[in-house]
């Protein structure tokens, strides 16, 4: 009796590991209350949230005015190669049958309308940082583009970066959807603003920040915005915080960057950032005055000896 109860102990003990095991790999969906209704999207503001994100660098061949997103160029990493996916509006070949639901919850969990776990080459945990009106917003505006019955090529991972089982612990990791930047109270709407473009749609933190674990890992949140090797793994991403190479730019020297290209030092854009730049001269000027007062406030980072 005694060796029956200790097996059914083990047994026990067992399930609640692998319950506990599933919990941290399962894909995790968003709160249906954290979703907007569905049609509720304006497509008008959603075409500002979409030249903001840079939708078109990995889902388009070119930025046109009405770009086809059938994919775009490979992404190559030391990982592996990902494809940028087939998004336009067609219903077998893009997503012109996804729910706004289906929509949030790849856009912000990571998660398809399947349930499998989406690799973070797709930058949801900046994602994460939207509303839910801006996120019914961009999806309005995809609905709108046209259709394509192209299908992007598939990642080309190797073992064991092709195994997706691993990713609900890396999102348990590094998914936060709360700020980065803490700001003082008193501080201009401006700056905030410029906090939600930056951190969320903008997502500059996937490329300007360091990564944790070898560059396996999350965003290392502690050296936010201070440069690091580029994700492709060829090359460096600048720091831009006020301690970094910009650190003499004022406010307007960076919005005539983000307009133009062009360096206070007349030097031009260039690598990958010269299609963010070319994305971000669609915004609004009020909206580049506000991602510029933003990296003004944000902690000052030296640059790291490696960089220098």
């Amino acid at each position: 009796m005694r060796r029956r109860g200790l097996v059914l102990v083990l047994a026990g003990v067992v399930a609640v590991l692998a319950a506990g095991g599933y919990s941290l790999l399962r894909p995790v969906r968003l709160d249906a209350t954290a979703i907007a209704p569905e049609g509720s999207g304006d497509a008008a503001r959603g075409e500002r949230l979409f030249w903001a994100g840079g939708c078109v660098s990995c889902h388009a061949s070119e930025a046109a005015d009405r770009p086809v997103l059938s994919g775009g160029a490979p992404l190559v990493t030391p990982f592996g190669t990902f494809h940028g996916p087939n998004i336009s509006p067609d219903p077998e070949h893009g997503i012109g049958r996804w729910t706004l639901a289906d929509f949030a919850n790849a856009l912000q969990r990571g998660v398809d309308p399947e349930g499998r776990n989406l690799y973070p080459a797709f930058p949801y945990t900046s994602y994460a940082r939207m509303t839910p009106g801006d996120v019914a917003d961009l999806h309005a505006f995809l609905m709108t583009l046209p259709p394509s019955t192209a299908d992007a090529p598939p990642n080309d991972l190797p073992f064991p970066f092709n195994q997706r089982i691993a990713l609900g612990l890396w999102k348990a990791m590094f998914l936060h959807p709360e700020p980065v930047v803490t700001l003082a109270a008193d501080v201009p709407e401006p700056v905030r603003r410029g906090r939600y473009l930056v951190e969320g749609p903008g997502h500059c933190g996937e490329c300007h920040t360091p990564r944790t674990l070898g560059g396996a890992g999350g965003l290392d949140l502690s050296r936010w915005l201070a440069g690091g090797p580029a994700p492709e793994g060829d090359g460096r991403i600048p720091n831009i915080t006020p301690g970094g190479p910009t650190a003499d730019w004022s406010e307007d020297d960076l919005v005539t960057y983000f307009e133009t290209g062009f360096t206070p030092e007349f030097d031009s854009v260039g690598s990958s950032m010269v299609e963010v730049q070319h994305n971000l001269a669609r915004l609004p000027k009020d909206d580049l005055a506000a991602i510029a007062a933003y990296l003004k406030v944000v902690p000052p980072i030296p640059d790291a000896a490696d960089a220098r």
